[in-house]
């Protein structure tokens, strides 16, 4: 039995501690403190990981219809399994060049645009679910991202999934 010490986990420092993602993580942030993506650390990647994916979803997001719909806020593919984490604020930012994060690629979020996007939050109480995916391969998708071609790509292909939800 594994020790949950050695367990593929997800966190973020910051989600405070009651599990709460505070409001410049949204788009009810102040001025330039909004829609900022929050810090992520993981921990124990598996290690015949070639890559690493990233999908985070609104688990609690209702269409007019009332049925539940999860509204991808962003999906961040090619991560080198490497590295420990995504810096607060790394969605939308250009120079990545030379760096560990070159290779990384944001894809399109359920507004058609890519990067990190938090909509303004009809009622309080909404689960955020952060899920990092361990990948056995490289995943090519073009140059349009999306959540579904992303699910469809990995089929068959995820070494371990580590999930996190926070509460907005």
């Amino acid at each position: 039995m594994a020790n949950a010490s050695d367990e593929f986990r997800l966190a973020s420092s910051g989600i405070d501690h009651e599990g709460r993602l505070p409001r410049k993580y949204t788009s009810e942030g102040q001025g330039a403190k909004s829609g900022i993506s929050p810090p992520l650390e993981w921990y124990n990647v598996p290690n015949e990981a070639k890559t690493l994916a990233l999908v985070v979803e609104d688990i609690d997001e209702t269409e007019p219809n009332s049925s539940l719909v999860p509204w991808t806020l962003w999906v961040v593919i090619s991560i080198p399994p490497n590295l420990k984490g995504l810096p607060e604020g790394f969605s939308g930012k250009e120079d990545k060049t030379g760096s560990d994060y070159a290779k990384i690629k944001e894809g399109n979020n359920d507004c058609k645009v890519p990067g990190w996007r938090c909509p303004t939050m009809p009622s309080a109480g909404h689960r955020f679910e952060f899920k990092l995916y361990a990948l056995d391969d490289e995943i090519d998708l073009g140059n349009k991202v999306t959540k579904e071609k992303l699910l469809e790509a990995i089929d068959g292909h995820v070494l371990g999934e580590a999930v996190l939800v926070a509460i907005y």
